[in-house]
């Protein structure tokens, strides 16, 4: 089978946040400059190149790997390697800078008509901007079937079908589809594998594919956001609490006081 995982590098969960200067973008220089490896894999991905590794050993065939990003992005492809995708495809040219989902998926549509594919699987959302549309833009894009947020998945390649599980209020809902699909994959469905040292040293020989705006047959009108960002802000920061010490009747009176008084929620 010929599988694609598409991934997305991203600021780890715990990174300091630093706002650029006009407000507009996170300065990544900066962030860069506390830690090093502060860009990793988004996580929701892990779970689909894992699926993919896995349908790959199953079923044989190959895995590929495609991003959309900057040189710092190679890192993020070569993990992936190292967790056993076969090739990495780079889509990298200025004119994708300040992409929205919408670009997104375009750019990473046209890359991936130019590969063949049995199974395309996505996370279910990135952790920096949290939209969840990338992977169903793509399926769009491309006049795929898509389930999304699958915590289970069974493949039928000879019948060329597949039969997923996704949880919704209350229990289960179970999909069937047909192949080529696309997936986009959460917590639950496997246990993303550690890179090896032998899948680490692997890495470095497999190849990887770059691919720019020339390469995929766009123009630059044809990458233009659909979406642009206003501004960048923190959240408010938030009042020390406070400790009300005493006898607890004397304690509940005076808490009563303070939600009728000074926070006014009653």
């Amino acid at each position: 089978m010929n599988i694609i995982a598409c991934i997305k590098q991203v600021p780890a969960s715990d990174a300091a946040i630093k706002i650029a200067a006009d407000e507009k973008t996170i300065d990544l220089s900066e962030m860069e400059k506390q830690s090093p490896e502060f860009l990793i894999v988004n996580p929701y991905d892990e779970f689909a190149v894992e699926e993919a590794v896995r349908t790959k050993e199953k079923f044989g065939g190959e895995v590929t790997v495609i991003t959309m990003g900057s040189d710092k992005a190679v890192k993020a492809l070569r993990t992936c390697l190292a967790m056993g995708a076969d090739k990495a495809v780079l889509l990298k040219d200025p004119a994708f800078e300040g992409a929205d989902s919408y670009t997104t998926a375009l750019v990473l549509s046209e890359a991936i008509k130019k590969l063949q594919y049995d199974v395309i699987f996505f996370g279910k959302q990135a952790i920096d901007d949290d939209l969840a549309a990338v992977g169903i833009y793509v399926a769009e894009f491309l006049g795929l079937p898509h389930v999304g947020l699958i915590t289970k998945l069974e493949i039928d390649a000879a019948n060329k079908k597949a039969v997923c599980q996704r949880p919704i209020e209350g229990g289960f809902e179970k999909i069937e589809t047909t192949l080529p699909s696309v997936f986009t994959c959460q917590k639950g469905l496997n246990e993303p594998r550690y890179a090896s040292l032998p899948g680490i040293m692997k890495a470095k020989s497999k190849p990887m594919q770059e691919m720019n705006l020339a390469a995929l047959g766009l123009k630059s009108a044809d990458v233009g956001a659909k979406v642009r960002v206003e501004r960048f802000t923190f959240p408010p920061k938030r009042s020390s609490g406070k400790k009300i010490e005493g006898e607890p009747a004397q304690a509940v009176k005076e808490l009563v006081r303070l939600l009728k008084e000074e926070a006014k929620v009653l």
